[in-house]
């Protein structure tokens, strides 16, 4: 895994990152961004699932009207990620907080994935509901409390972030 790690670290994208003192900042500041869009969407329609906010509005609308902006949000926040990523990946796969934060991110998506394919499947169903089903609400607090918790783990990389030299 080192040996991939290394090859990683050694692409001319990440020499570049490392190499220009403000390539770093900008690349991380769109990923905050996106990140926040991203989080932002997913708010939204979890707080409609929860019977927090928007309680007037059917939720495959909001669904419907947020999901664009959710998956160019994330696209965004994959790629400039990945980059992140290559500029130091040695020391970023050794990092507790990012471990976690990937983690989260797996469980986030199959906490989607179970929404998407067996929760929400009737969605359209649900548009005259005020209080959605007890299986919506649950799939919404748990992507709600998965979201805060990857804005935590991804805060506190770049403090815990140490150094780990590329020895091949």
């Amino acid at each position: 895994m080192n040996d991939i790690l290394i090859l990683i670290y050694g692409n001319p994208i990440a020499e570049t990152i490392r190499e220009n003192e403000f390539l770093f900042p900008w690349v991380e500041s769109l990923h905050v961004l996106a990140v926040t869009l991203v989080i932002g969407s997913i708010a939204l329609v979890d707080l409609r699932l929860i019977g927090i906010r928007a309680l007037n509005r059917p939720i495959s609308n909001i669904s419907k009207e947020l999901l664009p902006i959710t998956w160019m949000a994330f696209l965004i926040a994959a790629i400039t990620g990945a980059i992140l990523f290559t500029s130091n990946a040695l020391s970023y796969s050794q990092n507790f907080h990012f471990l976690g934060k990937m983690i989260l991110l797996g469980l986030a998506g199959v906490n989607m994935m179970c929404f998407q394919f067996i929760i929400g499947k009737n969605i359209d169903s649900w548009n005259h509901y005020q209080q959605l089903p007890t299986s919506a609400r649950l799939s919404g607090a748990i992507s709600l409390a998965l979201w805060v918790s990857i804005i935590f783990f991804g805060r506190w990389i770049g403090f815990t972030l140490e150094p780990v030299l590329a020895v091949s």
